[in-house]
């Protein structure tokens, strides 16, 4: 086997028992598709998220993570990319044409919800080439949007899952170790930004990050029914400097401890991180049940 078997997947133990349901899953799949397929196992391992609703797309990319290591055969993918592949050729391939000035001349600047297979596609092109860590895809609840301006692409940026742990979060919020697992669904992460390398707009991030906020917080609600309370992101601070979260008046509350998101066992060698985070509503503390 390429890697060894989690422990836990979707937030629920998992192991040989885990394993062993899905193995048996598959085998009586007969003929169905791989989301459906995803769809029994979510309900039998019990990937549900807080408001009772199926863990689908964080289920399609553990299934799909178990594929490609080798513990399990998935069903052939009906539309012939198993995820591996992007669906289609990329709509309105941005043109690399150089963009100067100032934010305040671009009226009209908007943020587009990437809904359609086309738009998801281009957006996830536009990461994978230009975006420094590279075409790793989101999971879990997210929500995703293509900048543009006068019919151009400008960049691209995306919100996902939380942190699981993250000390100088926790300790900031004053979250105890239940209240973080109860309630670590209305934390969102910014886990994606870019502003194309042709663009140089001044001030256009943090305008992009303020937008993004106030459309993040009735698309989550809407898509998800979740009253997402706080926003948090990671800044490289060896190749960022933080600059366009600050002047969007993110606070820095800290550094990560340089290890990824499922490293129980301490062994990552990943770059330390500063910590920002924005709250979204004035009373978030309260909402997210801190212990201070």
């Amino acid at each position: 086997m390429g890697k060894r078997l989690p422990l836990r997947l979707c937030g629920v133990a998992f192991g040989e028992g885990g394993l062993r349901v899905v193995r048996a899953e598959i085998a009586a799949a007969n003929g169905l598709s791989r989301a459906e397929v995803s769809r029994r196992i979510c309900r039998r391992l019990g990937w549900i998220d807080e408001q009772g609703r199926l863990k689908e797309m964080s289920g399609r990319v553990a299934l799909l993570a178990l594929h490609r290591s080798g513990w399990i055969e998935l069903p052939a993918p009906r539309n012939g990319n198993g995820n591996a592949q992007r669906v289609g050729a990329p709509m309105q391939w941005p043109a690399p044409v150089a963009l100067e000035g100032s934010v305040e001349q671009l009226h009209g600047l908007e943020l587009r919800l990437v809904e359609s297979k086309a738009s998801s596609a281009l957006w996830n092109t536009l990461i994978e080439r230009y975006h420094y860590i590279g075409g790793s895809r989101l999971s879990g609840h997210q929500v995703r949007y293509l900048i543009e301006w006068d019919g151009r692409v400008l960049g691209a940026i995306g919100f996902g899952a939380a942190a699981l742990k993250l000390q100088a979060r926790d300790r900031w919020i004053g979250w105890t170790d239940q209240e973080r697992r109860r309630l670590r669904s209305r934390v969102v992460n910014n886990r994606r930004f870019l502003i194309l390398p042709w663009v140089k707009v001044r001030n256009l991030a943090s305008r992009v990050l303020a937008m993004s906020a106030r459309a993040l917080l009735g698309e989550y609600e809407r898509r998800y029914a979740i009253g997402v309370a706080l926003l948090e992101t990671f800044v490289e601070s060896g190749r960022f400097s933080g600059s366009c979260y600050r002047a969007a008046n993110w606070q820095y509350i800290g550094q990560s401890a340089g290890r990824g998101r499922g490293d129980r066992e301490h062994r990552g060698a990943l770059a330390r991180k500063d910590v920002y985070v924005y709250p979204l509503i004035k009373e978030f503390r309260e909402v997210l049940g801190a212990q201070r």
